[in-house]
């Protein structure tokens, strides 16, 4: 497993919802930023590995969230990402978002190589790229 990298956000007006939290759509696009910086510290930037990989991406094909306790507007937000485990055209990661010391939330999500719309396999460079230590 990776060290956890990390990447703080503010909460703005725009993620709350009528009460006041912060709404709960909201942390996917968290989590997201926090996977992006991720991969994007490690030198994988989504539109080159596209470019150059014959179309690669990643898509999300699972995830599943603990809601422990919830963000407020203006809240300083630090979004931890680690890869867990490396599978053929899959990977799973673990996320986290805390304020200060206080975990908000909890998420495990499979992420999945594909070209053209069918799984592939990571290619050996990202594969050792996405396994070395933070």
């Amino acid at each position: 497993m990776t060290a956890p990298h990390i990447h703080q956000l503010r909460v703005y007006y725009e993620d709350t919802d009528f009460s006041g939290f912060t709404y709960h759509a909201s942390y996917l696009r968290f989590l997201e930023r926090g996977r992006t910086e991720f991969l994007r510290d490690l030198g994988i930037v989504n539109s080159e590995l596209h470019r150059t990989e014959g179309g690669l991406a990643f898509v999300v094909t699972a995830m599943t969230l603990d809601f422990l306790k919830p963000a407020l507007m203006d809240d300083w937000l630090r979004v931890e990402t680690a890869v867990s485990e490396l599978r053929g055209a899959r990977m799973l990661m673990t996320q986290a978002i805390f304020r200060g010391e206080t975990c908000l939330l909890r998420a495990a999500v499979t992420v999945a190589a594909i070209r053209a719309g069918k799984p592939a396999r990571l290619p050996a460079a990202l594969r050792a790229n996405l396994s070395r230590p933070a």
